[in-house]
C-alpha cells in the first residue's frame, strides 16, 4: 500500500495523542478525524482515567468530530489510528459511515481489520470502510511494546 504525504502527517498527529495517553497511564493509542484534509476530531485511550471502557481513542475522536460537525454521521471522513480497532470501535465506525480507516500497528489479539476478524469485509454488513494498515508501523508498534515492556517490569517483585 502507498500512502501520502499527508497520510503521514494525520498519522504523526495520531501518534502525538497515543503519548498523551502514555502520560495519563493509559495504553498509548491516539487517533484522528479528517475531512476534506483537516483535523475534525481527536481522542486518545482514557478507559482508566475516564471510568469508562468505551473511551478508546477511536471512539473519542468520532464523538470530538460528531460534536464539531453537528452530525453522528461522518461520511467522507477518514480515521487514522495508531493501532488495528477492535470490535467495539469498528461497530462505532461503521455506525458513523466513516469512508476511510488508516492504522498503525496490528492488533493480533482483538485486531477486526484482518488480524482476528475482519469486520470491514463482512459482506452481511451494511456500511463498508476502506481500510489501510501499517501506515508508521514500526513507530505505532515500539510505543506500545516500550509501555508494555515498562508496566512488566514496574510489576515484577525486587
Amino acid at each position: 500500500m502507498s500512502f501520502s504525504l499527508m497520510d503521514e502527517q494525520f498519522m504523526r498527529e495520531a501518534l502525538a495523542l497515543a503519548h498523551q495517553a502514555e502520560s495519563c497511564a493509559e495504553v498509548p493509542v491516539g487517533a484522528v478525524v479528517v475531512k476534506d484534509g483537516r483535523i475534525v476530531g481527536v481522542g486518545f485511550n482514557q478507559p482508566i482515567g475516564q471510568q469508562d471502557p468505551t473511551q478508546h481513542a477511536e471512539v473519542a475522536a468520532l464523538r470530538d468530530a460528531a460534536s464539531r460537525l453537528g452530525n453522528y454521521r461522518l461520511p467522507g471522513c477518514e480515521l487514522f489510528v495508531t493501532l488495528e480497532p477492535c470490535m467495539m470501535c469498528c461497530g462505532a465506525i461503521m455506525h458513523a459511515r466513516v469512508s476511510r480507516v488508516v492504522f498503525g500497528a496490528v492488533d493480533p489479539k482483538t485486531g477486526v481489520a484482518g488480524s482476528v476478524l475482519n469486520l470491514f469485509d463482512e459482506p452481511r454488513l451494511n456500511h463498508h470502510a476502506r481500510v489501510e494498515g501499517g501506515l508508521l508501523a514500526d513507530d505505532c508498534s515500539k510505543l506500545l511494546s516500550s509501555f508494555f515492556a515498562r508496566r512488566r517490569a514496574a510489576s515484577q517483585p525486587s
